[in-house]
């Protein structure tokens, strides 16, 4: 079950960065061209948030069952297992936490401008934090 969900959890990333990367180039595009804010944008922005929150959840089973979480979380003078035990899982969390309040803020506003500049803001964040924590030399 562990070499499944480890696969899983890496080939779900892919995706769930995709759908980031396609909603930060949206929003910038849509920020710098004064697009309208349209229902394409909302579904483009909805898989990006629905894209991270699986890969959340995923990675919260793992974190259970593998070898290199929880069961190594004391060990913090080893950096393969302070990362992934706890730097990967807090940043992460961290970075789903802001595209989640980038996705509740946008429902309040009213103007495209702004609502394309929340999603900006926000998912390049959250982007920018978890391209920071993957633990790369895992996933190669």
């Amino acid at each position: 079950m562990y070499n499944f969900l480890q696969k899983f959890h890496s080939g779900w990333a892919y995706l769930a960065l995709l759908l980031l990367l396609v909603t930060v180039v949206n929003a910038i595009i849509g920020v710098t061209s004064k697009k309208e804010f349209t229902a394409k944008d909302r579904k483009i922005a909805l898989f990006a948030l629905i894209g991270t929150h699986t890969q959340l959840l995923i990675g919260l089973i793992l974190y259970f069952v593998s070898p290199l979480g929880l069961q190594v979380l004391g060990q913090m003078s080893n950096a393969d297992y302070r990362l992934t035990s706890l730097e990967h899982p807090l940043i992460n969390i961290i970075a789903i936490i802001l595209i989640t309040i980038g996705w509740s803020k946008h429902k309040k506003l009213v103007n495209s401008e702004a609502k394309f500049k929340t999603f900006a803001i926000f998912y390049t964040l959250g982007l920018l934090l978890i391209l920071s924590r993957i633990p790369w030399n895992l996933w190669f």
